[in-house]
């Protein structure tokens, strides 16, 4: 991996016009994914069962996973704040449906559903800006730096919907969630270039850019990829049991998401790579999984957390640049939120998978993200070769 002068890395990114004030509205819009889960579990817990509870956060990511590639798809046919106005008012619906339901488990699936398919497509508005904000050979630099801030939204959101739960209760932590979204999107949706852009005007195909096959096969390897990052909260959960500390889980996802940081950032660093990359980093990531196995003591676990973050970021930043030349004209934020949707069904997916391993033996979950990883890899090969 060659380095690029810093004047091309991340400082440069954020010396562009308007891109400071979009990261920061994109990062307040985009906190419940990270807090409104917690809220939500939080919420449905005083009054329902844990199963219950964990249904309600299943209508939530089920609606987020539905909504978002439809979202993005009216995104691209038409312009930005049209769809951004409407499907947070949608979500915000939903969560007050969730907090004043008054504990009634229907009322708090409902709104858990319709709070997630409303959930505005920042993630994708933002990467189409991204060719317009910043100079052409700091584009990648700009996906590795929205990768890698986003991984402050899993840090502090959950921080968030506790705190707000303890100091007022946990429908306040409902409504804070709904009350971040709805501020961050407006702001965002105000911003000059989101009132500028337009979709490009091309003839609809129902499948989108799924329609291509290369495409079909990138967005396979997303779910391994986000099969094998879900399944490490799990395990880690097994393996603060045994350790009779259930607290180690939440520092040792923090070290995680610290060296998932670090790696975006020295990421923004790094020239353009072909699609090759992708198999190679997807690779080293898997390589990172491994030493998990291990399960050493909290402190070495924590080092190993660290390094197993690393690649991430690097991983989808080179994914998103190679769904945008991959999407047929007029569907790049469509394949931003199917990039999307992928890895949270493959987080779904390896967090279930890893449940039955993890109650038999903590390091036979950890084997799952390492499996899924090389997975990606196999899966993602015809999407990274060369075009004749």
């Amino acid at each position: 991996m060659s380095a690029v002068p810093a004047s091309r890395g991340a400082r440069a990114v954020l010396r562009a016009p308007w891109v400071p004030r979009l990261l920061f509205a994109g990062q307040v819009g985009r906190l419940p994914l990270g807090s409104a889960p917690i809220a939500l579990l939080l919420f449905a817990r005083q009054s329902s069962s844990l199963t219950m509870a964990g249904l309600v956060v299943a209508a939530y990511t089920a609606g987020m996973a539905a909504g978002t590639p439809l979202l993005a798809r009216g995104v691209d046919r038409w312009s930005q704040r049209p769809v951004l106005h409407g499907s947070v008012a949608l979500s915000t619906a939903g969560f007050l449906t969730v907090a004043l339901s008054g504990g009634r488990p229907m009322g708090a699936l409902i709104g858990a559903a319709l709070a997630g398919l409303g959930t505005p497509p920042l993630e994708a508005c933002l990467r189409v800006l991204w060719p317009g904000l910043v100079p052409a050979d700091t584009v990648s630099a700009a996906y590795a730096l929205d990768v890698a801030l986003q991984e402050l939204i899993f840090v502090a959101g959950p921080v968030i919907s506790l705190a707000a739960a303890a100091i007022a209760g946990p429908s306040t932590a409902v409504l804070t969630a709904a009350g971040l979204q709805l501020a961050g999107a407006l702001y965002f949706a105000s911003a000059a270039p989101v009132r500028r852009w337009r979709g490009a005007r091309v003839q609809w195909h129902w499948a989108g850019p799924l329609r291509v096959p290369r495409f079909a096969a990138l967005i396979g390897g997303m779910v391994c990829v986000g099969a094998a990052v879900g399944s490490i909260p799990v395990a880690l959960t097994g393996y603060a049991e045994v350790a009779a500390d259930r607290s180690i889980a939440a520092w040792l996802i923090a070290a995680q998401a610290a060296g998932a940081l670090t790696g975006g950032l020295l990421y923004t660093r790094a020239r353009p790579g072909g699609g090759a990359r992708l198999t190679q980093l997807s690779a080293v990531l898997a390589l990172g999984f491994v030493p998990l196995i291990s399960t050493p003591a909290p402190g070495a676990m924590a080092v190993l957390m660290v390094v197993s973050g690393l690649a991430l970021p690097p991983v989808l930043t080179v994914a998103f640049l190679l769904a945008d030349r991959l999407a047929p004209g007029g569907t790049a934020a469509e394949a931003f939120a199917w990039i999307a949707t992928a890895f949270a069904v493959g987080s779904a997916t390896g967090a279930a998978l890893t449940g039955p391993l993890t109650t038999v033996e903590p390091r036979y979950g950890f084997a799952v993200a390492p499996v899924a990883a090389a997975l990606a890899v196999a899966v993602m090969l015809p999407a990274t070769r060369r075009t004749p």
